[in-house]
């Protein structure tokens, strides 16, 4: 293939059709009297195709001329129902010097212009132009595609370590990239609060902040004692919201109960199990594993957290955010073994036991979002003491979870932390920053499949996709979730979005081949990806120990 022309077949994740190029020897080149089309319905494609493209080569991109005017190449943007919503269909014709993206709605033609960007090459990917060579070219061809899932996620943990308002709108883009369509952002934890509740101003003036930081595993001996918090106010939260929805992607916000709770406790003592704790003691954690604080199971707690939800749900419109997270995970009942209170509300509730007790939270918070147009989504862990109705479970330890609420009838996201666990280190050896949980090598990340074998027609057809999850203990900054998440992510959304074969029948070496352009698109974004011949230097943190598991992680 001729450099000048980027390769069509050199696609990330590899769609469902590709014909061409058509003529090799025959471009399409874009330059300033290149004129942008757009249907109504597909104005938020044009603004993003004017920012980006428009700054990458310096092109106007105006409004087509009146009619009789002379012709000029031209990008034409449009709808066509008889194509799924995310679907699209990219035309490029250097004949009659078009560019044609037709969705099936407003996100499939988003999605078509991603392809577009991926189509002119690295430089595309920039945000000024390099040189004043020639104008961008594309090769003739016709790409049509649609995804395989409709949820496509990554969840990205702010909580352990805040990650301020201008890198969560980085991560965006590059979501968008990689045409994954949903950002879980993990809003609370015992390390911290991160979103402005103001009828509850001390979740951010308290919660927010902790003294200092376990640096490494929690078995490490060494500690970061510099200070470290951070939240977003409600603006910045509308911001990123709206900017999601301008890249057609879905913000899950997701507010811990009745664990991973010390954060809230240390703000407002009376959340916690106060008849059997001295909870005005405490402090946001600063340390990790699974904490024993847990919310007291009080009409008091409930009322505080319909307050919180309450202004969430301001934040993130049903529109743009139906599903609200809940956590509902690594709840320890110890407190509530010991308490009175939690005693006595077992039995007045009739609910028999700790995991009732859990349940009965679960179940209140998702008739409470029901009742005003949203969908509760939790950790597997919602499912002891038997699933809230309407509920949706985000299976992390393993398939089981997903597998028993699929059978059940309730809608999954597959996430097991034996394949999608981003945070785990992806090569064996003491060359890996921080080791953490399995290897989970590149190849290990595109083999995973999210549909496991055995389920029904109709269990399987509960799978509403996937997320790959990014758990912040040991990625203090921006360049360390980088590290961790690239280029996995890349492969992550090939499966997300691909009609691929069984993981067996994957072209792994198709996917190494056409990797290694899209490394170049990463430099030109300016991500810190791991190199596939390992870490550079300064990527390493040697001597820190981390959470190394031994032999490969068990197929459950």
């Amino acid at each position: 293939m001729n450099p000048d022309h980027p390769d069509p077949t050199a696609l990330i994740p590899a769609p469902a059709r590709v014909e061409g190029p058509h003529d090799r020897t025959r471009a399409l080149r874009l330059d300033a009297r290149t004129t942008l089309d757009a249907a109504p319905g597909t104005a938020t494609t044009e603004r993003w195709l004017r920012a980006t493209l428009g700054a990458a080569f310096r092109l106007p991109l105006h409004p087509p001329p009146a009619a009789g005017a002379p012709a000029a190449t031209g990008i034409r943007l449009d709808l066509d129902g008889s194509l799924a919503p995310e679907a699209y269909r990219l035309r490029v014709s250097a004949a009659s010097g078009t560019v044609e993206i037709t969705g099936g709605g407003p996100a499939g033609v988003f999605w078509g212009a991603q392809t577009l960007r991926q189509l002119l090459g690295p430089e595309a990917f920039r945000r000024a132009p390099l040189t004043a060579g020639p104008p961008p070219a594309l090769a003739e061809c016709t790409v049509e595609d649609a995804p395989r899932f409709a949820w496509r996620g990554l969840m990205l943990d702010v909580a352990r370590h805040f990650m301020p308002k201008d890198d969560v709108l980085r991560q965006l883009d590059l979501l968008a990239a990689h045409k994954l369509n949903v950002l879980h952002l993990h809003l609370t934890d015992d390390q911290g609060w991160r979103v402005e509740i103001r009828r509850h101003p001390r979740l951010t003036e308290v919660g927010a902040w902790r003294s200092r930081t376990k640096w490494g595993h929690r078995a490490s001996p060494y500690w970061n004692d510099t200070p470290h918090g951070g939240f977003y106010t409600q603006d910045d939260i509308r911001e990123i919201v709206a900017y999601a929805a301008d890249r057609h992607i879905t913000v899950v916000p997701e507010i811990d109960l009745p664990g991973h709770s010390q954060a809230a406790i240390a703000a407002y003592p009376e959340l916690g199990n106060t008849d059997v704790v001295d909870t005005t003691a405490l402090t946001v954690w600063d340390t990790w594993g699974v904490n024993p604080h847990v919310l007291a199971p009080t009409e008091a707690v409930l009322r505080f957290y319909e307050g919180v939800f309450e202004e969430i749900l301001d934040l993130f419109p049903a529109k743009t955010s139906p599903f609200v997270h809940i956590g509902g995970d690594e709840c320890p009942k110890d407190q509530w073994k010991a308490s009175p209170t939690a005693q006595a509300r077992i039995a007045e509730l009739g609910v028999g036991d700790e995991d009732g007790l859990q349940s009965w939270f679960v179940r209140h918070f998702d008739r409470w979002l029901a009742a005003r147009g949203r969908r509760l989504i939790g950790w597997d862990e919602i499912l002891e003491g038997g699933l809230a109705e309407g509920a949706a479970v985000a299976s992390w330890r393993g398939y089981a979870g997903g597998i028993a609420a699929a059978e059940a009838g309730h809608d999954v996201v597959m996430c097991p932390e034996q394949h999608v666990y981003l945070d785990h280190r992806q090569a064996p050896g003491e060359d890996e920053p921080m080791p953490i949980g399995y290897v989970r090598t590149l190849e290990d990340v595109h083999r995973f499949e999210p549909v496991p074998p055995g389920l029904s027609a109709a269990a399987a057809a509960r799978v509403l996709g996937a997320q790959a999850n990014v758990w912040t203990e040991v990625m203090e900054n921006r360049a360390r979730v980088d590290y961790q998440v690239y280029p996995r992510l890349a492969a992550f959304a090939e499966v997300v979005w691909s009609a691929l074969p069984a993981p067996a029948d994957r072209d792994h070496a198709d996917f190494t081949r056409r990797m290694k352009i899209h490394y170049r698109r990463l430099d030109a974004l300016g991500v810190d990806y791991r190199p596939p011949a390992g870490p550079h230097p300064w990527q390493r943190r040697p001597g820190v120990p981390g959470r190394p598991l031994e032999g490969p992680p068990p197929n459950v």
